[in-house]
Parts: structure tokens; C-alpha cells; sequence
């Protein structure tokens, strides 16, 4: 890997490792069992039928770290989080696992052209001797199973994906044009977890960021990704892509659980009245000045 060097990353303690092994539902010989690649597509497709992709902490002001030990405290509690403690509690639990796996730093939807959006988001590249495979549970409705990083057109019901190789150790992975996002610019030299912290404190914090202003959620399925951002509900399938906006309270408290999964046992009802209340007043306001 070009600029490859050695980083830091802890695996997770034995218990932690089988708690959260147990919580995905895989079996247990990935706990004996030598790395390979059909056993990280399992372990890949596990995290995300069982995680979603949330940043909840963050609408009701609560801060988190990314310290994959509490991301993936957190996790087994029925929780979520964003690509910072999604990825980063995968990669710990890999780690724990024997695979050769590093934090790189991606940019959506791309750097830019000063650079400043380097390190928005964490992807993990897992290296298999001299095969390199990109993983990425933390980008909501992204890959299903990991992809060998070699220029290519991936097929992955319901998004057709282009992976291409920009130069050196730059990368630029296409989506799919009916996904969220339109891809993200990936550097694959590895880097500490340290290389995320401001970029972490201005996601989680500061007015101008997207999480700051909108509330997310999303779950990628093995046939289809489902998205709740604000009232409005995506789900993208075979059939094509179907919105609808969710403007009953009710109906959209029961979302987290029964669309994405989502354990609020330690969120306090009215906290979540509260922010039902901020959501759909901000969907008004969208209304009036013409969503497009």
C-alpha cells in the first residue's frame, strides 16, 4: 500500500470481541477462524442488517467520542452512530479478530479543492497479503459487502457502484445516482484515529454542520437502504427509488424501531417529543420557501 506505516489501533478486550460477535448474530468460528475475505463480507453484511446509521446523540445534544471501546459500548446497547463510531468499532472488532486492517480518511461527497473535507469520513482498508479490500459500515445506504480496491464497476442490488483510481493513493468511489450522497474521495494511507478529532468536533457541534441541522438514520439491507432525514422517508429498491414525508408524531417515534432497529431505552420520551417538534418544525419551514 503506498505509504503504508505502522498506526495504532486497540483491539477490542475477549469479552467485549464476543459480546459484540454474539449482538451481530454470526457464528462463532470468526472467533477461531484465520481472516479471509468471505468471512469479512459476512461480518460486513452482520453490522449493518444489526447497526444503523444515526446521529440522534447529536440532534439531542449528547457528546460522544470515537473511541471504538465506547462506540462499541454503545453499539450493544441498541444504538447506532456515525461513520467515526461505526467504522472505527468495526475496525476494532476485526483487529480483535487477527485481520490486518487500517483507518484511512475519505472526504464527501469529495475533498474539494483546498482539501478542507479531508477526513469527514472513515473507511477501512483490510489487507489480505498483498490484496487490499475497502469496508465501510459507517456511510448509511454505502456498500453491502466490501470491495477488493482495484478500478471497477461493482453491482450490488439495488446501487451499481464505480470504484476508480485517481493516482498514487487517492481513490474516488462513485454511488449509485439513486443513493444519498454521490460518492466520496478516499486517500488509502493509513492514519491514527487522532487524524479525525476536529473533524469530529465539528460534525458533532458546530451550526454549519449538515448533522447539527438534520436529523439522519439509515439502514442498508442485503435488497434495499432505507434513509429517515427529517419527516422524510427514502426507501431505494429493484423497483427504483420512493419517498414520503412521515408528518404524524407517532408513526415517526415508531420508525427507529421498526424500520431501523433502534433501541431509545436511556432517551427520555419528552427529549424525543422535543426533538420530533424541532424536526417537523424545520420540514414546515422547508415547505415554505419550496423544497426542491
Amino acid at each position: 500500500m503506498a505509504g503504508s506505516r505502522a498506526v495504532t489501533l486497540e483491539p477490542l478486550p475477549p469479552d467485549l470481541r464476543d459480546q459484540y460477535l454474539d449482538y451481530l448474530g454470526v457464528d462463532r468460528r470468526h472467533r477461531t477462524s484465520q481472516p479471509a475475505p468471505d468471512l469479512l463480507a459476512e461480518l460486513h453484511r452482520a453490522q449493518l442488517a444489526r447497526v444503523p446509521y444515526e446521529n440522534l446523540e447529536i440532534q439531542l445534544g449528547r457528546a460522544t467520542t470515537i473511541d471504538p471501546y465506547e462506540s462499541a459500548k454503545r453499539i450493544l446497547t441498541g444504538r447506532g452512530g456515525y461513520c467515526f463510531h461505526l467504522n472505527g468499532a468495526f475496525a476494532a472488532l476485526l483487529a480483535s479478530l487477527g485481520y490486518d486492517v487500517v483507518l484511512t480518511r475519505g472526504a464527501v461527497p469529495s475533498a474539494g479543492e483546498d482539501g478542507r473535507w479531508w477526513g469527514n469520513h472513515m473507511v477501512l482498508i483490510v489487507r489480505f497479503g498483498a490484496d487490499q479490500w475497502l469496508a465501510d459500515v459507517g456511510l448509511g445506504d454505502g456498500i453491502l459487502d466490501p470491495l477488493p480496491l482495484v478500478d471497477a464497476v461493482v453491482e450490488q442490488p439495488p446501487f451499481r457502484y464505480r470504484l476508480e483510481h485517481v493516482n498514487g493513493s487517492r481513490w474516488r468511489f462513485h454511488h449509485d445516482e439513486h443513493a444519498s450522497i454521490a460518492g466520496f474521495d478516499l486517500d488509502v494511507t493509513p492514519v491514527d484515529l487522532d487524524a479525525y478529532g476536529a473533524m469530529h468536533a465539528y460534525l458533532s457541534a458546530d451550526p454549519q454542520s449538515s448533522f447539527v441541522q438534520k436529523l439522519v438514520v439509515q439502514r442498508r439491507l442485503a435488497d434495499h437502504a432505507l434513509t429517515l432525514r427529517g419527516c422524510v422517508l427514502t426507501r431505494v429498491d429493484a423497483l427504483g427509488k420512493h419517498q414520503r414525508d412521515v408528518l404524524k408524531e407517532d408513526e415517526w417515534l415508531a420508525l427507529f424501531d421498526t424500520a431501523f432497529g433502534l433501541r431509545l431505552d436511556d432517551v427520555d420520551a419528552e427529549a424525543m417529543r422535543a426533538l420530533w417538534q424541532r424536526v417537523r418544525a424545520s420540514h414546515e419551514a422547508w415547505e415554505r420557501v419550496g423544497r426542491p
